[in-house]
C-alpha cells in the first residue's frame, strides 16, 4: 500500500493520533506516520485521521485521502457520533454528536463549516441545540445553528465569543437544557467553561479535563489554563461529586469509557490533584497527551 507523510503544517492537536494509534505517533512537537498501512483496516484509520485533521496534513504519498474512506460523522456509542474534520479555528478540537430518544441531535462544539458537512450532519437527525463549551470553540458555532434551525449555547462568562447566542447559561449551578441533558458551568480554562453531561453516559468536557495516554488517566490541561487553575480547582471540587458518567469526550486530548464507579473514583482523584496545582506559564509542549 501507498506510503502516507505528515507535511509540515501540522498544529501536533492530537486529533489524528487519537484515530490511528500505533500508526501515527508524535516526534519534535508533531505528528509523523510510523508505518504505511498494512491492510485495509489499517487504511481506514488513516483515512479517518486525514479527514479528522484540521491542517490537512496527513496525506498519501501518492495523493489525496479517498474520499469514498471518510467516515464521520464516526459512531462512537449508541447514541454518539465523532463530527471530525476539526477546525484550525478551534486549534483542531473534536466535535460531537448527541443523539436523542426523539430522534433529535445535539452538538456539542463544532468541527469546521462547510455546507456540505452540515446537511451530513443533519442526516443523524434534525440539530435542535449546538453547544459550546468555552470560547476557544465558538468558531462557527453561529454558522452551524442557523444552517440547522438550532439554538447557540455558551456561558455568560465567554459569552464576548458567542454575543448573538440564543441561550446564556449564568452563574454556577447546573442548569438542565434538555430532556437528559444539562450543563455544569466549570469555570478555570477559561472564565465561561461548561461541562454538559448527557444521561449519566456522556460527559463533554470542552478543554477542561481530558483522558491522557501517557498518565493512563483523568488529567487537566494546567499548562494551557487560560483563566486560573485554582479555579479550574475550585470547580472540580464542587462538581465531581455530582457527576456520573461512562465516557470521558474532551475537545483536545483523548476519549475513554470506563464503569461509572471507576470513572468517579479518577475525578474525585483529579480534584485532589488539582487543588495541589499552582500558577504556571502557559506552554502548549508540556500537555502530556
Amino acid at each position: 500500500m501507498d506510503a502516507w507523510y505528515v507535511d509540515d503544517r501540522c498544529i501536533n492537536c492530537d486529533a489524528a493520533r487519537q484515530l490511528a494509534p500505533g500508526l501515527i505517533g508524535e516526534a519534535g512537537g508533531r505528528s509523523q506516520i510510523l508505518h504505511p498501512p498494512n491492510d485495509e483496516a489499517e487504511l481506514r484509520r488513516l483515512h479517518a485521521a486525514a479527514f479528522a485533521c484540521p491542517t490537512r496534513s496527513i496525506r498519501p504519498a501518492a495523493g489525496r485521502p479517498d474520499q469514498t474512506l471518510d467516515p464521520f460523522p464516526m459512531a462512537l456509542d449508541d447514541g454518539l457520533l465523532l463530527c471530525g474534520h476539526n477546525s484550525r479555528h478551534t486549534a483542531g478540537a473534536n466535535s460531537y454528536l448527541l443523539l436523542r430518544p426523539s430522534g433529535t441531535a445535539m452538538m456539542i462544539d463544532t468541527p469546521r463549516w462547510s455546507r456540505e458537512l452540515a446537511e451530513r450532519y443533519a442526516a443523524s437527525g434534525p440539530v435542535t441545540d449546538v453547544l459550546l463549551t468555552h470560547r476557544d470553540h465558538a468558531a462557527h458555532g453561529r454558522r452551524y445553528a442557523d444552517h440547522f434551525g438550532a439554538r447557540l449555547w455558551i456561558h455568560e462568562g465567554d459569552l464576548d465569543a458567542a454575543p448573538d447566542a440564543d441561550h446564556v447559561i449564568r452563574g454556577l449551578e447546573p442548569l438542565q437544557i434538555g430532556d437528559g441533558v444539562t450543563a455544569h458551568p466549570l469555570p478555570g480554562h477559561t472564565r465561561g467553561s461548561v461541562l454538559y453531561l448527557a444521561d449519566d453516559r456522556y460527559c463533554f468536557s470542552g478543554d477542561s479535563l481530558y483522558w491522557s495516554r501517557a498518565t493512563g488517566d483523568l488529567e487537566v490541561v494546567q499548562s494551557v489554563t487560560w483563566y486560573s487553575i485554582e479555579e479550574l480547582a475550585a470547580s472540580l471540587a464542587r462538581t465531581a461529586g455530582r457527576l456520573r458518567f461512562e465516557w470521558i469526550l474532551p475537545g483536545h486530548g483523548d476519549r475513554h469509557r470506563l464503569a461509572a464507579d471507576e470513572m468517579s473514583r479518577r475525578l474525585q482523584a483529579l480534584a485532589a490533584r488539582t487543588r495541589l496545582l499552582r500558577p504556571a506559564p502557559i506552554d502548549f509542549t508540556a500537555v502530556r497527551w
